[in-house]
């Protein structure tokens, strides 16, 4: 497996990413109850996706503490970012679920900020992957 240099960029950014799902996670995983009923999302919905939060985070934050990690692994992250985004506003616009305007809200500012996460870790790596033949 390839492994590279991070830039303090893209590790700020996968630390950012690991402590926001881990944050979000726990929030959902253990508010569960208490946000299904204030976002008009379904109790189950809530505490499986924190749950995969708080693992993902936690993976995240993992990968983010070394030095040369699996380019692999970063893309993997990026892309489960960007699958995460997609799938939340799928989910609203296919009528998947019904929430009340705060849960629309709710649901689309997590698809706001992970694609912008995506973004711009996907900006780094490609950067990095750029300047490693010069270097």
């Amino acid at each position: 497996m390839t492994r590279f240099q991070t830039s303090p960029m893209l590790r700020n950014l996968l630390i950012l990413d690991a402590v926001t799902c881990l944050g979000a996670g726990a929030l959902m995983a253990i508010g569960g109850g208490y946000l299904a009923s204030l976002l008009a999302l379904p109790e189950p919905l809530l505490r499986y996706a924190g749950a995969f939060l708080i693992v993902f985070g936690g993976a995240v934050g993992l990968l983010a503490r070394g030095a040369r990690p699996p380019r692999a692994a970063v893309v993997a992250v990026i892309v489960c970012n960007a699958l995460w985004a997609v799938e939340s506003v799928a989910i609203i616009v296919a009528g998947w679920v019904t929430p009340n305007a705060l849960g629309v809200a709710f649901v689309l500012a997590q698809a706001v900020w992970v694609a912008a996460l995506a973004a711009l870790q996907y900006g780094c790596l490609r950067r990095q992957a750029i300047a490693a033949p010069a270097a």
